[in-house]
Parts: structure tokens; sequence; C-alpha cells
């Protein structure tokens, strides 16, 4: 039986303990500042679990919400009619937007009004289809998605990379000088084939089907993603990884937690897709950034408030790349989003009618150097 001073510090064990409960519990607020993304976490504010006890990201997350800003910070800016002459100056070393900067970017937002709506009273359709198709975004304090490197731009590649960037085809040209041909359908990319977009590339936001639907179960992790309808199956806890000699385009991943911040660490990718696609704002040109089998990625989700997390994505590629990059951006919870379809159907004739197409200008131009 225990004695009087036994029992006396048992008890004051337990008060210490129920202090630490309270105090890890009791969620003390976290102002907007560079480190979270300028998104705050309120006071007393507990982190949603699962009926299983887990963090719960459950939800839709549109990538669409940070769509304005670009991969690359001080990259030059395309659209369909190619580069934009009407860029603003940029400071590499700026990673934020001051507040009066970032005030005056959402009183011009706000300005524009509802495109669609405008586009359709003035009988615009061709306007008010591009508007439609091309997901909302929301203004942001960042000026690149990239957060390391500190300048904001994509790591150099290694001599391989460049020699493998140099084997890729796509129906994306890497200039406006470039001259593209095709023969076959190995002459466009994964994306034009609508086989994927592959990693890092398909975290990242496009102009349209941006939707993220996180989805949990006891065991399990799924990212199902809008465009291409790609879905991530992740696995959660110590299980045993494929062998190395099985290899898949979105690689293969196991998740984790850490407190309650998701980790997914992702490898076995099958190299083919870009790791950077055009549809990306400030993202290069051509779609032609390599990846190998020796590629890891690692993701880290972290939810601050009911309707926010911030999401990190870090690629490592020796074999493609001098050193890791990692972006970083926040994402915002809107299960209102409507989901489409994304749709390649059968007898799509894009890719065989750029095939006859090429093949018939080259034969062309043929003739007409042997007529001289």
């Amino acid at each position: 039986m225990p004695t009087f001073r036994q029992s006396f510090h048992l008890v004051l064990a337990f008060v210490a303990a129920a202090l630490v409960v309270a105090v890890v519990s009791a969620q003390e607020a976290v102002p907007p500042s560079e480190k979270n993304m300028f998104v705050g976490t309120p006071a007393g504010w507990k982190h949603p679990k699962t009926a299983w006890g887990d963090p719960d990201f459950q939800g839709t997350w549109p990538i669409s919400y940070v769509g304005g800003v670009p991969l690359e910070r001080c990259a030059q800016l395309f659209s369909a009619r190619g580069p934009s002459s009407q860029q603003a100056p940029c400071d590499p070393n700026k990673a934020f937007y001051t507040e009066d900067e970032f005030k005056a970017r959402v009183d011009s937002t706000k300005a524009r009004g509802d495109r669609y709506a405008t586009a359709m009273k003035s009988g615009d359709l061709g306007a008010a289809f591009n508007a439609g198709n091309t997901d909302p975004t929301t203004p942001q304090r960042q000026t690149s998605l990239i957060v390391d490197p500190p300048n904001g731009k994509l790591p150099a590649m290694t001599e391989e990379g460049k020699r493998l960037s140099s084997l890729m085809r796509s129906s994306w040209a890497t200039s406006d000088s470039e001259v593209l041909t095709f023969d076959s359908e190995h002459d466009f990319d994964t994306w034009d084939r609508c086989i994927t977009r592959g990693m890092p590339a398909s975290m990242f936001p496009f102009r349209y089907n941006n939707g993220m639907q996180i989805i949990q179960v006891p065991g399990y992790v799924i990212l199902n993603l809008e465009m291409i309808h790609d879905a991530r199956i992740i696995p959660l806890g110590n299980r045993p990884r494929l062998s190395s000699k099985i290899t898949e385009w979105m690689g293969e991943s196991r998740g984790h937690f850490e407190g309650n911040t998701l980790v997914i660490e992702t490898t076995n990718f099958k190299p083919g897709p870009s790791a950077t696609n055009i549809g990306v704002v400030g993202a290069p040109q051509g779609n032609r950034f390599p990846t190998s089998e020796k590629m890891k990625i690692t993701e880290r989700l972290t939810r601050v408030n009911d309707q926010m997390m911030i999401y990190e994505i870090t690629t490592d590629d020796p074999v493609v790349i001098t050193h890791p990059w990692t972006a970083r951006f926040p994402l915002k919870l809107d299960n209102s989003y409507v989901w489409w379809e994304y749709a390649c159907h059968e007898g799509n004739r894009t890719i065989p009618d750029y095939i006859s197409s090429s093949r018939a200008e080259r034969a062309q131009q043929a003739k007409e150097a042997g007529a001289q």
C-alpha cells in the first residue's frame, strides 16, 4: 500500500499531466504571417478527427485557389497567343507582396466582375466559353509557388537531365522558333495523350479541372484528382513497399502522421511525364522537364483551421536536377466545388489530325524545294 508521500507525488504527477494535456489541447492563436502563408489559426481551435481517430482532411480542396500564383517567381507569362508583353516589373528576391500590394490585387480582381455573365449579356459566346471553362482563382500574398530555392526558381538540370529533356516530345513548343513534327503517338507527351500529368505536376493548379477530393478510411488516404481522373491511393503506416522494379506513372506512395500533419512519401516513378506542365502559370514552356526512377517526392498537409490547410511538396531527383526544390501554398476547403468529368473520348481526332497535317506540310515543303 502506498505511503502518504507516495500518494501525494502520484496526485501531483496526475495534476501535472492534466495541465500538459490542457495546454496541448487549448490551441493558442497563431496570427497570419509568412510562416503560415498568411493563414492564421484561431485560439482554442482543435484539429478535427475522423471516427477512428486520425486527423481529418476529408472534403474537396480545389488547387485553383492558388491558380494565379506562378510556379516560378518572375517567370515569363504566356497566353494562347504566346509570351505576354504586358508583364509588370518583378523583384526576384521578393517572396511576398506587401499588404498594400495585396489589397490592390484583391481590388483589381473585384473590379473584373463576373466575366462569364458579362460576356453572355453582350452575346460574346466565345468569351463566355473561355471564362466558364477556367476555374476561378483567389489573390495570394506569395509571389511564386516555389519557396525553396529562396529565389523561387526551379533548380538547374544535371547534364543527364538536359540529355533526357532533349529526347522528350510534346505538342507544346519550347519557344516560338521551335518547329514541331509529328509521325506517331510517341511524338506527344502523356498529357497530350490523356494518360496522366504525372508528378509533381498533378499537384499544381491548372486552368481547369482543379478539383482535389480527399477521402479517408481506416489505414488509407485517397487523393482523388479531377483532371485525367487520377486517384492516388495512399496506404498509411509501416506497410512494405513494392520492389523498385515496379514503377508507376504517379509513383507508389506511403503515408503517416506526424502529429496532425499528413506526410506522404512517393517513390517508384515510371519516367515519361514532365515534372512541369505548361498548364501551370509560370511553368517552363514545352513540357520537357524530365523525371527519373530515382525521383522521390515528399508532401506535407497541415490543416491550420476549419477552412484552410498548408500544402507542401518537395521534389528530389538526383538524376535530373542539381538539388531538390519545394513548393508551398494554402488550400481552402470548398465542398460546393462543382466537379466535371474529364473525358478524353473514343474517336478523338486531335492526335491523328496533327500527324496527318504535319506529314502533309513536310511533303509540300519538300515538293516546293524540289521544284526550285
